[in-house]
């Protein structure tokens, strides 16, 4: 973790703030139609870089 360069780090962020459920009130509006989310990543499954 700590032998990260900073770029690297702040591409972990911004991965790790994108990797969210969609929200409750989208999927209320758009009746079911939006229940996954395109960017969804699983931490094991697949890489950042």
């Amino acid at each position: 973790m700590s032998r990260r360069t900073k770029g690297k780090k702040i591409r972990h962020a911004k991965a790790f703030g994108q990797n969210r459920r969609v929200p409750g009130w989208v999927i209320i509006k758009t009746m079911r139609n939006v229940v996954s989310h395109p960017k969804r990543r699983h931490w094991r499954r697949s890489s950042i870089e």
